[in-house]
């Protein structure tokens, strides 16, 4: 059998004041704390600050880390970007400010080493097991209102869809890239989510501590925006799927 190796991906767009600490923290547990081999990948979306040159400093500083440009900006592209370079056995991203913390990445790798069967870990903010600090209101409500959305419209089983920590096994990332549409946003990392539960993968929904970063450079009506169109994309594109699946049937 395979060695078990992570690959942990960080996209960032301006992050000039947080990359630094982020891959030093994580490089920092990972030595302490887990014991496979291990990579780092920094996913720069096109940033206009010190962030290019932040990632390549780090880029020297540590075997372990490669800094990759990537063409275009979202999180969705950068994902789909760390997974056609990944070359470790588990694969998946994380926040660069570490929202999640970070012992949830140990926990995660001892799942996938105990669990043979299990494919699939995400995080999640909102079950009853999980503690979420420093929430703003606004950010709550929108975040809440989405999942119930999900819920409502595709019947989602997870209960958070975007907590920015997602695990995978190598084989099951690229199937499900290959399944998914090619938005560049967030709502990609949902999609991702989605297509797994239809899929039947098996997917670990758990409990995280959560800490809101008030420095965030998502911007969150912008966001709203691109979930509600692309909700719509993906409902309308996964009943022609359905469609075509029963015509299959009846042929």
């Amino acid at each position: 059998m395979k060695e078990m190796s992570v690959n942990i991906l960080f996209p960032v767009l301006n992050e000039r004041l947080r990359l630094q600490r982020g891959i030093d923290r994580t490089m920092e547990y990972l030595r302490e704390k887990v014991d496979i081999p291990y990579c780092l990948t920094i996913l720069d979306n096109g940033s206009e600050d010190e962030t290019p040159e932040i990632g390549k400093a780090l880029e020297e500083k540590y075997p372990e880390v490669s800094y990759v440009r990537v063409g275009e900006r979202g999180v969705g592209v950068a994902f789909r970007k760390g997974i056609e370079l990944n070359e470790c056995s588990l694969v998946g991203y994380m926040d660069i400010d570490l929202s999640t913390d970070i012992k949830y990445l140990g926990r995660t790798i001892q799942l996938f080493q105990v669990r043979p069967e299990l494919e699939y870990v995400n995080g999640s903010r909102f079950s009853k097991e999980s503690n979420t600090r420093g929430r703003k209101w606004y950010r709550k409500i929108t975040s809440m209102g989405l999942v119930f959305l999900l819920k409502a419209i595709f019947h989602m089983k997870a209960t958070d869809a975007v907590c920015g920590f997602t695990f995978l096994r190598k084989e099951t990332a690229e199937r499900l890239v290959a399944a998914c549409g090619d938005d560049n946003g967030w709502f990609y990392t949902i999609e991702f989510l989605l297509r797994a539960e239809r899929m039947g993968v098996e997917i670990y929904d758990m409990p995280v501590e959560w800490q809101e970063d008030y420095n965030t450079t998502v911007k969150v009506f912008k966001t709203i925006k691109n979930y509600l169109v692309q909700i719509r994309r993906l409902r309308r594109e996964l009943k022609q799927e359905e469609k075509r699946g029963k015509h299959a049937e009846k042929n």
